[in-house]
């Protein structure tokens, strides 16, 4: 492996990692040489995840964990740090979807939800886990966001909201946490082939009018959002911070020819 793509004695944390986009992040992390740490809120997601991968022969582990719940996301970081004895990437991948409503159409609670798993966390997580990499001497913070945060959306109001929040956190850490060699940057997906979106997969009025709008004429896969991710935590993104990379086949740029 080049240099450029080691992850060698590096420590990660990927939240939401037992399945999708951040199972297939996590082991590229521990492919690239890294020792990983995994969470969910589902203590047997963990257990069967870790048992997976480990039977593989990575090194991976999971720690179940709410990111609703502060002591917990508090012990989570701290489980990894005595674990492996620092932290050097956190990757935020851990968060909701939404029941396709307008911007204005959620009640405050279903709004609060959202906002709660799929920034507030996030923020939290990130003050949590900043000091650990400052006792490395830096890292890098790895916000997963959306395609839908970077243009309009008829039918992903709150989700949309909090995505984009993310790509605007990513840039203000970017330039407070900089000067501590810590890079901050964000990934918008745009559809991708998981479990998650399976239902839509099998939708074929669906599919057509989403292949026409991106010019690959395929969903993406999780393997493809992991390898940006594994640019964004190496030593080839060394020079890359507070940036949102679109990782969409080419769904945001697009006439629909």
């Amino acid at each position: 492996m080049s240099p450029l793509f080691s992850l060698t004695g590096r420590v990660a944390l990927v939240t939401g990692g037992t399945r999708g986009l951040g199972r297939a992040i996590a082991e590229a992390y521990a492919h690239a040489g890294a020792r990983v740490v995994i969470s969910s809120e589902d203590d047997a997601a963990c257990a069967r995840a870790q048992a997976e991968l480990q039977a593989r022969g990575l090194a991976i582990t999971a720690h179940a964990a709410d990111v609703r719940d502060d002591a917990a996301q508090a012990a989570l970081v701290q489980a990894t740090v005595q674990a492996h004895g620092g932290l050097d990437v956190v990757v935020a991948n851990a968060g909701i979807g939404d029941p396709m409503q307008g911007s204005l159409a959620p009640g405050p609670e279903a709004y609060r939800r959202v906002m709660d798993i799929n920034l507030d966390s996030i923020v939290r997580l990130c003050a949590l886990a900043v000091p650990h990499l400052k006792a490395r001497g830096g890292g890098s913070l790895i916000l997963m966001s959306s395609l839908s945060a970077v243009r309009g959306n008829k039918a992903l109001g709150p989700y949309a909201l909090a995505k984009a929040a993310l790509s605007q956190l990513a840039r203000n850490l970017a330039v407070e946490l900089g000067p501590d060699n810590i890079r901050t940057n964000a990934i918008a997906p745009g559809f991708i082939a998981t479990e998650l979106s399976s239902p839509l997969l099998t939708d074929a009025a669906f599919m057509a009018r989403r292949l026409q709008m991106t010019p690959l004429r395929r969903p993406g896969s999780p393997e493809e959002v992991a390898g940006p991710a594994l640019l964004l935590a190496s030593p080839g993104g060394a020079f890359i911070n507070g940036q949102t990379l679109v990782v969409d086949g080419g769904t945001l740029i697009t006439d629909g020819s």
